[in-house]
């Protein structure tokens, strides 16, 4: 590099910081020279043992240059190691899917082995787990260290379920529970049950009957008897316990999945001496008499119900404040409070810090309370209903609508809940139009589809050009499907102007509100066409309790019909609090639909659907989990029953 020379004005500011700057660029081409031949002097200038990269390009790079293929595959593993602490998993999985590390040395490979299944399940990789898994066994862990054994046993279990093979996953863990004496046998044996929960009956049925060992048998017998068709809750509690005193020494008998262990002291720890206190006069007097009914009906169906022991005591709540009679009750012998229905009183109620007497609340809270320890939810929830509209249509591909709903707070609630449902998945509300029954339904049709807006914009053109055109309004082409939330007797003239006003070819979707709960065919026409969801009181094949309930009692039907259920469930509900809340995956297949809950205590129905055909409802197949088209016209199937 030549001398700098100084020939004009050496002292002047101007030049000093220019030498400045070009003696910083001339170290630095210097350092990068000396960085090159480093990098090209190979294994003489570069200790891998000390190297850090910085990324995954540089770690190969680096690695690359390495004589030894085992320090240099060792020095990636590292690397790798060191990306996953960081949380990097891309750039651990870049490192360790390389070609360098294809045929790792046999002293690196369950390393490798372990940092992959890391970063597989990690990043959720289902294609790199099913490669993993293609080349493991379930005893493969047993190969490493004794500090490592329940990390790779884990990983490795892991690795199996995201391969989809929940059979090689279980039995990974039962052979650690055999070979590790400190894990720990509850959280072994939970994870145990939920993956053999996960294999097909017909794979159950192969491993049970080729199993060798005493653990793996007995684990796979429970499973498949447990599971035995049309078993309901109460025999498998029965079974559970039939099936310790056969396997007394097996460890799933001495520590059973916290699942089954509810399941088995159902019976031991169900309420006997329950309140339930609902309106019996008044404006909420028919609900309340539909919901004791039904309450009463299925406790006296339940063949599992101890009457000796169990005592409901009824209570009405329309001339006392209910907060007055739970305190009451509360310092009586009482196990179980049904009720509130009003909605206040629910509200009321949750204002307490602790609740003395668990509740089974029969409406449900604001969105975002947070309700007492012991106060349960449940009702025929109309959020419940939209967010199975918002699901359904996304199912369907569906992800623009246009929504039709009543004015007021219910109508508020409503909304609120589509509006989330179809936003956190994806979906778009085009625009909402709000309405009183007594509008003029022509015009908010009109104004849903556009028509309105159509129509302005040629009135402006002819007043613009000073002449008459010819015109026909157009709907917006935006939409694919319309959510009209509206009682029969609107929706029956909502329903055609959707055709006259060109928006016939767009599929419609509703709540239950839609239907009267009778099939009606004269007055039903006008809704043929639109798919509904409601409980399987009204849609399903008809239960024991419904069959018998249509023949003895009256107001079994339409909307009391529909509270008559939810009293059933309620029953149903009140033996299963505990279940619901510690099991997530605890299910009721109940009169409103299958019932779960959430971790504040709320419960969830998912319900049947059915579309309008010659004015009567007929029921639509469930939606598989891939399936985007439109409902074919012909997969529907007829609804049995009068509710």
């Amino acid at each position: 590099m030549p001398p700098l020379v100084w020939r004009h004005k050496p002292n002047n500011p101007e030049y000093i910081e220019l030498a400045m700057i070009k003696i910083r660029i001339h170290k630095r081409a210097l350092a990068s020279v000396l960085a090159a031949a480093l990098l090209s002097a190979g294994c003489a200038s570069v200790n891998l043992d000390s190297h850090i990269a910085q990324t995954a390009d540089q770690a190969l790079e680096m690695a690359s240059r390495e004589d030894n293929v085992e320090t240099a595959q060792a020095y990636l593993l590292r690397i790798a190691s060191r990306f996953q602490d960081q949380g990097d998993h891309a750039a651990a999985r870049t490192l360790l899917q390389s070609e360098q590390l294809a045929q790792p040395a046999p002293t690196l490979e369950n390393q490798k082995r372990l940092l992959s299944m890391a970063s597989a399940t990690a990043l959720d990789d289902k294609s790199w787990a099913r490669e993993l898994a293609g080349k493991l066994s379930p005893s493969d862990f047993i190969d490493y260290p004794a500090n490592l054994m329940a990390r790779a046993a884990y990983l490795q279990a892991d690795t199996f379920a995201l391969a989809d093979d929940p059979l090689s996953a279980a039995m990974t863990l039962i052979l650690l529970a055999q070979t590790d004496s400190t894990a720990d046998p509850q959280k072994i044996h939970d994870r145990v049950w939920s993956l053999l929960a996960r294999v097909p009956d017909s794979q159950l049925d192969s491993a049970s009957a080729d199993a060798i060992g005493y653990e793996a048998q007995g684990w796979l017998e429970l499973a498949r008897i447990v599971r035995a068709p049309d078993t309901n809750i109460d025999e498998q509690g029965r079974i559970i316990r039939d099936w310790q005193n056969n396997w007394p020494g097996h460890p799933a008998a001495q520590v059973l999945p916290s699942e089954l262990r509810l399941i088995a002291n159902l019976a031991a720890s169900r309420p006997e001496e329950i309140a339930l206190a609902v309106p019996l006069k008044g404006p909420l007097a028919t609900a309340g008499k539909a919901i004791r009914d039904g309450f009463l009906a299925a406790y006296y169906l339940d063949d599992a119900a101890n009457r000796g022991k169990t005592d409901i005591r009824i209570f009405d709540t329309s001339s006392t404040p209910f907060i007055e009679l739970y305190r009451e009750l509360s310092t009586q012998d009482i196990d179980l409070v049904v009720g509130p229905l009003e909605k206040d009183a629910l509200a009321e109620l949750a204002s307490m810090n602790t609740l003395p007497v668990p509740a089974l609340g029969l409406n449900y809270l604001p969105a975002g309370s947070q309700p007492p320890e012991g106060l349960y939810q449940f009702g025929l929830s109309a959020e419940d209903e939209a967010r199975q509209i918002a699901d359904r249509l996304l199912a369907k591909g569906l992800r623009q609508v246009l929504v039709l709903i009543p004015q007021g707070e219910w109508g508020d609630r409503v909304e609120q809940a589509l509006r989330q449902r179809m936003t956190a998945s994806g979906g778009v509300i085009l625009d909402v139009e709000r309405f009183f029954r007594e509008d003029n339904l022509r015009a908010v049709t009109a104004d849903l589809l556009g028509i309105t807006v159509s129509r302005d914009r040629a009135i402006q053109v002819e007043r613009t050009i000073g002449m008459d055109i010819e015109f026909e309004p157009r709907r917006r082409q935006d939409a694919d499907a319309i959510v009209m939330v509206a009682e029969p007797t609107i929706a029956r003239q909502f329903n055609p102007l959707f055709a006259f006003y060109f928006g016939g070819d767009l599929p419609v979707y509703s709540p239950s509100i839609i239907y009267e709960g009778t099939p009606s065919p004269s007055r039903d026409r006008d809704l043929n066409g639109v798919i509904f969801t409601d409980i399987p009181w009204v849609l399903g094949d008809g239960s024991e309790l419904r069959n018998k309930a249509t023949k003895l009692m009256p107001g079994t039907s339409g909307q009391a019909g529909r509270l008559f259920a939810m009293g059933a469930d309620a029953w149903q509900l009140s033996k299963r609090l505990p279940l619901l809340r510690q099991v997530n995956s605890a299910s009721i297949n109940g009169q409103t639909g299958v019932l779960t809950m959430t971790p504040e205590g709320a419960i969830h129905r998912d319900q049947l659907w059915a579309q309008f055909r010659n004015g009567a409802p007929e029921r639509l197949p469930e939606l598989v989990p891939d399936e985007t088209n439109i409902i074919p016209r012909g997969e529907v199937m007829p609804v049995t029953g009068q509710n």
